[in-house]
């Protein structure tokens, strides 16, 4: 802004000072004027403001310093030279955009340089394989094995690390665009897709954490009370067959305290989790290094893992110690518990179940060892309903008696019905977490080399580990022991601690603090997910999760965190929890898919990402393998994610803050937009999808306000939201002294088309008169093919007016503009009667008078018109004019039948219209005009003598002061400069001239006689308004033919005066003239 000062007169001050004091001011004031001209630019326009561009931090004594740089000395305001900016970007911290750690010290921590530390080791690569490797990997990856078999297995390990290969390619392309503040997904997703889709898919990643911690903690809770301490449950099975139904609830219980001690940790020392993360971390490589031992070492020593089998059925050895049915000890034959499970009584001759009586028990190793050959077997899938036996396949049964009740025998059951598709949605979890270094981004060395590198070599380190487990597994266990969900038959041990060396326990008890710190993890990151998505203030609902404490740390949102995982652990079963999670992870990786495709396509300037090994082919293939699977989980809790991410879209869409990222989706509608504009352009398009595109003409106060808000209701009932609609206006001047007028009346046009809600575009145009710029408008308004056909305007009431600027001149001009540029034109009269969007009409008609056919214009508008609530209950009637030669009946009859071709829905009336004597009121109206037309002429005329009369009496006043005779140079309003040299003699001569010549002008006016053409005119128009009064008086809207202007332009005002006589006395009047094309087909 420019600042004001007070300039003392010199000859004031000199008397007081000396000299020395007067050019020391003077310098002042000369430095005070330089500073006021380098506050704005050179060209006076403001420039746009940058995060590198900041003139306000500028020093200003160092600006100049470098005197060779004098020729650009008024653009370094708003440009800094490239010595300044660089300095600026050296110092730029990588703090994350709508999450600053401590409120309080942000300008202080902008300021400070930040060195990170962390390399690609450290900083990603051990980050991504913590959030990789975890809880599926040991409670349910030989489950999976056994099940599925290690052929598809192998299919679902391959497909789902596949997917997250060529996302995290994707992610690297995009990781690398640039400097990425650690935001993750989110920040990389709503920076390359728009804030939509970065809202929608960023809490879609919020749920899929928080979910991903409740499953955590629900494999900390059964590895606790299945495998660590079951005594501990509170809830026990009180009948045969309830043991699932006691875990889920002992499950809830521990669940829930677990989840509310470990917020507490969070709340209290998050630094703590963060420090702790290297020792879970350790516990899983220690872990994973176990099974590898122990695979080696089953190749010289199996362990020693018995399994009971009963024919082929599985026995479950927490009921009993002894794998027979019977022992000998002392020549004596004694029954063991295992017999007196399957029989009435401990006796031999007591009655035992018919499956047990026929088959025997036998024994078998469960772990036979990598050289056994056992994963010939284990290669094909053994998929089965809930509550069935687990069998082993090649062992000797004899079929019992089918009634035979199984649900009290100690047989090992599976839990849950199994299929290929249920076990991609538990897998999967167990491949999610690649996005944990470009978290981090922030704090590493060098990000846009390290996230790639990091990211995809723990991508291959666990798909590595993953594809030799299974394959090790089905080497190694025997199929009804991986098939055996929690280790019944192995004594109630963790199926994969079986095979680890030296013992079961380090698998356990690894297990326990991986998953718990996963647990931890989770609910450190999900929180400071959804204050980054509150904090960029994109979806209003959740801003009040964006607050925290004092030191950033976001409570809120972790109390909302905690609640959505409690959620997770009331359902209770991980594998039921595991599906949702997924589904949350796929949408977000998907999308992640999408923005690199979307970049890579558009070839988008700023896409030059330093990872050069991607293609928008590999990221089309990773967004439809990610759909793909989703599907494939579970169709149904896809379609949920779906639905809830494009509810939060249309949300942020309708409500949210509008932000401009410079997405890709705005890139893809602008060569979307260009794609169409082109292929409209071919040619003008069918008589069947004909609709007015329209230019709607507006007039602006002093205020740069709209002097007929009505008008755009008008054009919002009209379109309805279809088409193309154009809302121009002139404002006089030259643009440069108007802009921001110009600015004002656009926001105000702009503001007012959504109040009436108006969907189209603004255009604002300055000229230097109001007529060359509506030309402009009409020729020169759309793009392409998108260019209107059709003008609306409003009737000019003042146009009697001369002063009026929007005078009859301008009005009939545009009419002949619109006529040469074969564009349709319509004239709302009274268009402040018109009604606003709120108003019903619930009866009345739209009268349309069809005199003369120019295209159908007529029939169209008024179906267009009823299809908005406003007119929706108005009926349509047609009136047509038959001439004394005319077969009224006939006439009728046919426009009937043309309407109904049309299908349209009106009643029709012939009017018939005779010719008679011209009534003394026409003549009496035609000579008014006509005197009128010439009394204007004259007064037009005479305009060059009154100028000079004012400038006469002005030059005598002057005259009186200095000399008695002056020389002036007067500026004649006619095309003609007249210059001369004035006496008093002349000055008097001329005065009587123009007297005389004006009285005999006015003289002949009264003694004229009207032209007979104009008489005839006159009285269609007298005859027509009463016609259409006489019916069309109380109609709600009446449309008329707006007939042409005259060849000759001396009658233009005579023009005016016709359609004012033929629209007098009805209240609303839309004058309506064709383009001459026709724009209604009764064709389909």
């Amino acid at each position: 802004m420019p600042t004001s000062f007070t300039v003392v007169p010199v000859e004031a001050q000199g008397e007081e000072r000396g000299p020395a004091e007067r050019d020391g001011q003077r310098q002042e004031e000369e430095e005070e004027e330089e500073d006021e001209r380098d506050r704005g630019s050179g060209d006076g326009i403001a420039r746009e403001s940058s995060p590198f561009i900041n003139n306000a931090e500028m020093d200003r004594e160092n600006m100049y310093e470098g005197k060779n740089m004098a020729l650009f000395e008024e653009e370094m305001d708003s440009n800094p030279m490239v010595s300044s900016l660089l300095n600026k970007l050296a110092n730029y911290t990588n703090l994350t955009q709508g999450v600053v750690e401590h409120e309080a010290d942000e300008d202080s921590k902008r300021k400070e340089v930040k060195v990170p530390r962390m390399g690609t080791f450290i900083g990603v690569y051990l980050p991504c394989l913590q959030n990789i490797l975890g809880v599926i990997l040991f409670l349910r990856l030989t489950w999976i094995v056994g099940t599925a078999g290690v052929l598809e297995s192998f299919i679902i390990v391959f497909m789902c690390c596949a997917c997250t290969m060529l996302t995290a390619i994707s992610m690297s392309a995009i990781a690398t665009n640039g400097v990425v503040p650690a935001g993750g997904s989110y920040y990389m997703i709503s920076r390359s897709l728009g804030p939509e889709f970065g809202g929608a898919v960023g809490l879609c990643f919020y749920l899929g954490t928080t979910f991903a911690g409740a499953m955590y903690i629900l494999g900390t809770i059964e590895i606790l009370l299945t495998y660590i301490s079951p005594s501990a449950a509170i809830f026990k099975a009180e009948e045969v067959g309830d043991e699932t139904e006691a875990m889920l609830n002992n499950m809830r219980v521990y669940g829930t305290c677990i989840i509310t001690l470990m917020a507490i940790v969070v709340f209290v020392g998050v630094k703590y989790v963060n420090k702790l993360a290297l020792v879970f971390l350790a516990c899983v490589i220690l872990s994973i290094i176990a099974i590898y031992a122990g695979v080696i070492k089953t190749a010289f020593d199996p362990p020693d893992f018995p399994i009971c089998l009963l024919g082929n059925r599985t026995l479950s050895k927490r009921s009993f110690d002894v794998c027979a049915k019977f022992t000998e000890s002392n020549n004596e034959t004694k029954t063991t518990t295992l017999w007196r499970l399957f029989c009435d009584s401990p006796f031999l001759n007591a009655t035992c179940d018919d499956y047990f009586s026929l088959n025997n028990v036998t024994e078998i190793q469960g772990i036979p060892g990598i050289m056994s050959g056992v994963l010939t077997d284990n290669l094909w899938s053994s998929y089965s309903e809930k509550g069935s036996i687990v069998e082993k396949k090649d062992q000797p049964s004899v079929a019992g008696s089918e009634e035979t009740k199984m649900s009290g025998l100690p047989y090992v059951f599976t839990d849950i019905m199994t299929y290929f598709t249920m076990l991609v949605g538990i897998y999967f979890p167990s491949v999610t977490g690649i996005m944990a270094g470009s978290n981090r981004s922030g704090d590493l060395k060098d990000a846009q080399k390290s996230i790639p590198t990091g990211t995809i070599l723990a991508i291959s380190t666990t798909s590595f580990i993953y594809l030799s487990c299974i394959v090790l597994f089905g080497a190694c266990i025997e199929g009804v022991i991986l098939r055996d969900k929690f280790g019944e038959a192995v004594n109630g041990n963790l199926v994969v601690g079986t095979l680890a060396w030296p013992s079961p326990w380090v698998i356990v008890i690894g297990s326990f603090f991986s998953t718990c710190g996963a647990g931890l993890q989770s609910l450190t990151g999900a929180p400071r997910l959804l204050q980054a998505i509150a904090r960029d203030g994109i979806v209003p609902f959740i801003q009040v999760f964006g607050h925290g404490k004092a030191n950033g740390e976001p409570t809120w949102a972790l109390l909302l965190t905690a609640g959505i995982c409690e959620i997770g652990i009331l359902i209770a079963s991980l594998d039921s929890v595991a599906p949702i999670l997924s589904m949350f992870f796929l949408m977000c990786y998907m999308f992640v898919n999408l923005a690199c495709a979307v970049q890579t396509l558009l070839r988008t300037p700023n896409w030059r990402p330093r990872f050069k090994y991607y293609h928008w082919t590999l990221s089309f293939l990773g967004m439809s393998l990610c759909l793909a699977l989703m599907f494939i989980c579970s169709w149904y809790y896809a379609l949920i994610a779906m639905l809830i991410a494009g509810c939060i879209y249309k949300y942020i869409e309708y409500r949210g803050a509008e932000k401009e990222w410079g997405d890709g989706i705005r890139g893809l509608s602008l060569n979307a937009a260009r794609y169409a504009l082109l292929r409209v352009e071919d040619g003008p398009p069918h008589t069947k999808n004909w609709r007015p595109q329209l230019l709607v003409l507006l007039n602006l106060d002093s205020e740069q306000l709209v002097k007929h808000p009505r008008l755009l209701s008008f054009t919002s009932q009209l379109k309805a939201g279809k088409g193309l609609t154009i809302v121009g206006s002139v404002l006089q001047g030259i643009f440069l002294d108007k802009c921001t007028e110009t600015q004002k009346a656009e926001e105000n046009v702009k503001s007012l088309m959504g109040v009436e809600k108006t969907k189209g575009f603004c255009q604002i145009v300055v000229s230097p008169n109001f007529r060359d710029g509506i030309s402009y408008l009409i020729q020169s308004a759309g793009l392409g093919g998108m260019k209107h056909n059709t003008v609306l305007m409003a009737w000019p009431q003042s146009w009697k007016q001369t002063e009026n600027r929007f005078s009859w001149k301008n009005f009939v001009d545009t009419v002949r503009e619109t006529t040469a540029a074969q564009q349709a034109l319509l004239v709302a009269k009274n268009i402040d009667l018109f009604p606003t969007n709120q108003e019903r009409f619930t009866e009345g008609n739209i009268d349309v008078w069809w005199i003369v056919h120019d295209g159908g214009m007529l029939m169209l508008l008024p179906f267009l018109l009823r299809q908005h609530k406003v007119w929706r209950k108005c009926k349509m009637r047609i009136f047509t004019v038959a001439q004394m030669d005319d077969n009224s009946i006939q006439m009728k009859k046919d426009l009937q039948m043309f309407l109904y071709h049309l299908r349209l829905n009106a009643e029709v009336e012939v009017v018939e219209m005779f010719e008679n004597d011209i009534s003394a009121f026409t003549y009496e109206k035609t000579l008014m005009m006509e005197q009128r037309s010439q009394m204007l002429k004259q007064m037009q005329l005479s305009k060059n003598e009154r100028e000079r009369e004012a400038q006469l009496i002005h030059d005598r006043n002057t005259a009186s002061h200095s000399a008695p005779v002056v020389k002036a140079s007067v500026a004649a309003a006619v095309p003609e400069k007249v210059q001369m040299t004035w006496t008093k003699e002349k000055f008097v001569a001329e005065k009587h001239k123009t007297k005389d010549s004006n009285v005999s002008g006015f003289k002949d006016i009264f003694n004229m006689k009207p032209n007979q053409s104009n008489v005839r005119r006159m009285h269609t128009a007298v005859k027509l308004n009463g016609v259409v009064l006489n019916k069309s008086q109380h109609a709600q809207l009446v449309l008329l033919n707006m007939p042409g202007p005259p060849k000759n332009r001396k009658g233009d005002e005579n023009y005016m005066e016709f359609l004012e006589v033929l629209t007098e006395g009805l209240d609303r009047v839309l004058l309506v003239r064709g383009s001459g094309r026709e724009v209604i087909t009764i064709y389909s």
